[in-house]
């Protein structure tokens, strides 16, 4: 009898060890330092891009063995006037078209991702000019010790979040309609 509870013991010592070793750890994440963040578009006379590198985010990563296995979570936004583009005027005519008095935040709330090793897709929803619209694209992952790298690019329009494309010189140099919006973003374990 003795035996057969060391037995019964010892197999559920066993079946304990296996189920915590294959728990995936779902660990919160925050924004590096130093986010980078663009708008390329262009207008009938150049071609412009408005950068910001001072995001905030945090994320619910789901690690395995050291390797990112999935994305419970995730929200990366900015201050729409953190966006420069070098150029007074044409950061001035984006914020107005942005309507910033109002609408301060630019941000992405992710709500599924899909994939494996360092591609990804990614599903969630663009808040920018007070409007929320989906979105989906790839992302490529890339890991440097307990840090994850999330780079990516989505294609819309301005007119999709109820923005007029500015125009200057009277109407005479008019934006394009056509963005893209790009970004490179390290999210980091919170300690």
């Amino acid at each position: 009898m003795k035996n057969r509870l060391k037995t019964i013991s010892t197999i559920m010592v066993f079946i304990l060890i296996s189920a915590i070793s294959t728990i995936q750890a779902q660990t919160k994440y925050t924004l590096s330092a130093s986010p980078t963040l663009k708008i390329d578009g262009g207008s009938s006379l150049h071609d412009w891009t408005m950068t910001t590198n001072t995001a905030k985010g945090e994320a619910l990563l789901v690690v395995e063995g050291n390797q990112l296995k999935g994305v419970k979570s995730a929200s990366v936004s900015a201050q729409a006037e953190s966006l420069k583009s070098g150029t007074k005027g044409l950061d001035n005519n984006a914020y107005k078209a942005l309507d910033t008095s109002k609408n301060k935040e630019i941000r992405f709330t992710l709500k599924e991702i899909t994939g494996s090793g360092s591609s990804f897709q990614a599903k969630g929803d663009f808040t920018i000019a007070g409007v929320t619209k989906p979105a989906s694209f790839p992302v490529k992952v890339t890991q440097s010790g307990n840090k994850f790298t999330f780079e990516g690019s989505f294609d819309t329009k301005l007119t999709t979040f109820s923005i007029t494309p500015p125009t200057a010189l009277m109407g005479t140099v008019k934006t394009r309609d056509e963005v893209k919006i790009s970004f490179k973003t390290t999210f980091q374990p919170i300690n």
